[in-house]
This record gives structure tokens, sequence and C-alpha cells, in this order.
């Protein structure tokens, strides 16, 4: 009889695989169009699979790791579609009450991988730890600063936007890596990180190309179809 992890198994690495397809093509397309907006929610919802499956697995085999890359991809790729909502914080002030318990969920989570990773020093995934957690409460405290005191940036949603679909993807690429790249000669804590190290600064290159644009008078709708979401437009 084929049990609930093997079952999580399979799901996990289908919708991992289908991720790891749809999500190129959605940065490659423009920004906003319909082909945007049908793979990146193609790309949302396998993420949101691969991170409910990652908890089941961890659960059953008491994975605290697999667990914290589910919490930590969640948290980037629904921060990162929610952004889509919240286009005209700058003007209202008004953020969803489930925005700020994921937030604030994430916030208390960083906090509490900071504190296993102090903990688990010197061993090498101590480290990872520790880097996932400060980029868990940077990110989750710049939300929530965010959330108060909303900055006056129009295009900030935008920024968000690209920063935490771009995040979501580097984490689940950690997690690949670990489990399918078995290199004996690399030590696991660069096994995790690798990604990262790769992918941030691209990220930060991508985020101030587009910064450039805006600063030359470049409008967001010149770059990107773009379409207020509301609530009801989530699924």
């Amino acid at each position: 009889m084929t049990s609930l992890f093997d079952i999580s198994l399979i799901v996990h690495i289908l919708a991992g695989s289908l991720s790891f397809i749809v999500a190129p093509v959605a940065l490659i397309v423009r920004k906003g169009g319909n082909a945007h907006r049908f793979w990146g929610k193609i790309f949302f919802w396998a993420m949101i699979v691969v991170c409910i499956t990652a908890w089941i697995m961890s659960s059953i085999k008491s994975n605290r790791f697999m667990f914290m890359v589910g919490v930590f991809s969640f948290y980037l790729v629904f921060s990162g579609y929610r952004s889509l909502f919240r286009k005209k914080l700058y003007q209202t002030g008004k953020v969803a009450l489930i925005d700020w318990i994921v937030s604030i969920g994430t916030l208390l989570f960083g906090g509490w991988l900071l504190f296993i990773g102090i903990v688990a020093i010197p061993q090498g995934l101590a480290y990872v730890a520790l880097a996932f957690g400060v980029i868990a409460v940077l990110l989750s405290i710049s939300d929530i600063r965010n959330f108060i005191k909303p900055k006056a940036d129009k295009n900030q949603w935008f920024f968000n936007h690209l920063t935490g679909m771009v995040a979501a993807y580097i984490a689940a690429l950690s997690a690949f890596s670990v489990v399918n790249l078995d290199f004996e000669w690399m030590p696991v804590v660069v096994l995790w990180l690798w990604p990262s190290m790769a992918g941030i600064p691209l990220m930060i290159i991508w985020t101030r190309y587009y910064r450039r644009k805006f600063d030359k008078g470049r409008k967001i709708a010149e770059l990107a179809e773009v379409k207020i979401q509301t609530e009801e437009s989530l699924s």
C-alpha cells in the first residue's frame, strides 16, 4: 500500500519539476501580459503544492530543514504574489489580515532559525539555518515596515513581486541542489547556499536595471502590462 509519504513525494517531484520549467518562461515573456500571468499563476500554485508536500514529508520524517525550506519558499512566493494586490498601498495604506499574519509568522520563524543556527554552531547546517534566518527576518521586517508606513514609490509593488518570485525560485533550487547534486567533494553548506550566492547578485542587478528605467522617466506601463488585482481574482 502506498504511504502518505510516497504520495507526497511523487506530487512534490511533479510540482517541483513543473515550477522549474514554467518559472523561466514567466520571466522571459512580457511582464504583466496574458502569458506572464498564465505561467506565473502556474508557478505560484506549483510552488504552493511543493511547500505543502514538503511540510507533510518533513512532519513524517522529522526533517526540520525540509520544513524550513517549505516555510521559507511559501513566504517568498506568497509575498511576491500578494504584492500584486497591494499596488495602491502607497495611496490607501490598507493591508489584508492574511498579509499581516504571514509576515509576522515568518518573522517569528526567522527568529527560530537564528536560534537553532546559533545553538548548532559549528555544524555545517547551522550556517544554513543562520543564512535563511537572516533573510527571513530582513524580508519580513521590510514587509511589516512597509505595511505600517507604505513607501511613496508607486512602483514598489513591482520590485516586491520581482524579488519574491525570483527568491522563491532560488529557494526551490537550493532544495533541488541538496537532494539531487551528489558532489561528495562539495561541503553541504555550499550545496545549500550556492543558488543564493549566484541568484541574489543577479536579482540585485535586475532590480537596479528597472530602477534606472523608472528614474529616467519610463512609466511602468511601458515596461509591463499593469492590471489592478482584487481579492476575488486570487484564484
